[in-house]
């Protein structure tokens, strides 16, 4: 937590200035006999937005660590002239985001940055969203044994109450009474029981329909039968990802008293080998009615959230259903470690979700949803394949999902290529999980809140 400037307490002062040559990030020293600043340039003053003054502040942190810099004031002047709050908020996300660290299982002790703030502190609403991106980072970056289907629904559940969340936890005898087989397909064969996550957050009115935010949660994912190369095997534990992104999102509405409903519903799996494990040419069903041939067996995401956007609709009466998963590899090959794919079938819900994304500073494409793909994931034997008969995989398993959508106002996002990075691509991620979508889903959330 910032506190306010102590400037006796303080050896660096980290500052920021426009040039106007334009170049942004150069970093500049200065000293005065007590306490040296480093400058970091925010380039031209008429281009500079929040996300500028983030990288700026992340960039120049990151440098007085690597300086061995033991305390440190922010001035956020420049920031707040040209950004007002926001511009503040800015700068100390920046700089809390790319002084993150991941949980350790080291037994050395690891030496902390005492951090002031010059004159005024972020907001309230910054600081929770901050510490819900890190607290998505904390429940990706956790080893697999550390955070089986069980634990995940404990930490979230034990957490979201303390904000006043009502949740519940569906077992997988419950998942089963209410025909959920392609969820129990994935998880059942598992030495960890599966589970549905359910989070409920109503500071709207009560005759509001919430939106839906339905996260992918498999906590460990080994490809199943179609088992995963050696090389991809490091990320599994990481699956989650779209879990903790609805998890922090919905922590940061209820902190914020942000007057909206919203309900979470996280299919919480692992996908293992076992004796009855499901395999290629399966054919299974689902709480829909649709039935499934399965084609890949590391295809599992989209079969777990396709019974979760059925619960959401069905049994929380959801108005707008958003899934978001690290769902394909394919997504990667398209936008590589920046940018997330996203389809969507309401060209309202859209413009608000762009909308969202321009003040969160996250990037996002859409992909396009012709009909000649949706033919891709035709079956001979059942309704729909979770895989595509011809390329497109991004696509077609975004278009998997919105087979389960009953026509509601639907859009899937696919963050497999932002949600984790073994180096950062931008200043404030640190190697590992990145926190990716939280802020969007807020920002999305807050303005569904303005509309109603």
């Amino acid at each position: 937590m910032l506190k306010l400037w102590n400037q006796e307490a303080a050896d660096w002062r980290l500052a920021l200035r426009t040039e106007t040559e334009g170049a942004g990030s150069r970093l500049s020293v200065e000293a005065d006999g007590k306490t040296a600043t480093l400058w970091v340039g925010l380039g031209d003053a008429e281009t500079v937005t929040a996300e500028t003054v983030r990288r700026a502040a992340a960039k120049g942190i990151k440098a007085l660590k690597g300086l061995g810099a033991k305390t440190v004031v922010l001035d956020p002047a420049a920031a707040k002239t040209l950004l007002e709050q926001d511009g503040v908020d800015a700068m100390a996300q920046g700089v809390a985001l790319a002084l993150y660290r991941p949980r350790s299982w080291k037994t050395e002790e690891q030496t902390d940055m005492t951090l002031y703030m010059a004159s005024v502190l972020p907001s309230e609403e910054s600081n929770s969203l901050t510490e819900a991106i890190c607290l998505a980072r904390d429940l990706v970056n956790c080893p697999a044994n550390h955070l089986v289907p069980a634990d995940l629904a404990r930490t979230m559940t034990e957490t979201a109450r303390t904000y006043g969340v009502e949740t519940e936890i569906i077992s997988a005898e419950q998942a089963r009474a209410l025909g959920m087989e392609a969820f129990l397909t994935v998880g059942d064969s598992a030495g960890h029981a599966p589970c549905l996550i359910v989070l409920r957050y109503r500071g709207g009115a009560p005759d509001q329909a919430p939106i839906g935010l339905v996260g992918k949660g498999v906590t460990c994912d080994t490809g199943g039968y179609c088992l995963k190369p050696a090389s991809s095997m490091k990320g599994i534990k990481g699956d989650m990802a779209g879990a903790a992104a609805v998890f922090g999102a919905l922590l940061a509405l209820a902190r914020n008293k942000v007057p909206v409903n919203a309900t979470v519903v996280i299919p919480s799996v692992e996908n293992r080998i076992a004796p009855d494990s499901f395999i290629p040419g399966d054919v299974i069903g689902s709480m829909s009615g649709k039935t499934i041939e399965i084609g890949n067996t590391d295809a599992e995401g989209r079969l777990i959230l396709a019974d979760a956007i059925t619960y959401a609709l069905r049994k929380e009466g959801v108005g707008r259903v958003l899934d978001i998963a690290t769902l394909t590899g394919a997504v990667v090959g398209m936008f590589g470690f920046t940018t997330a794919g996203f389809l969507c079938n309401d060209e309202a819900y859209c413009t608000d979700f762009m909308e969202a994304a321009a003040v969160s500073g996250e990037q996002y494409w859409r992909l396009p949803a012709f009909d000649e793909y949706r033919k891709m994931i035709e079956s001979p034997v059942a309704d729909v394949s979770n895989v595509s008969n011809d390329g497109c995989g991004t696509i077609t398993a975004g278009l998997f999902l919105e087979t389960f959508t009953e026509s509601h106002p639907w859009l899937h996002i696919d963050i497999a290529g932002t949600a984790w990075v073994d180096s950062p691509k931008w200043e404030y991620q640190t190697n590992g999980a990145t926190g990716a979508a939280v802020t969007t889903l807020y920002h999305l959330c807050k303005a569904m809140a303005k509309e109603a």
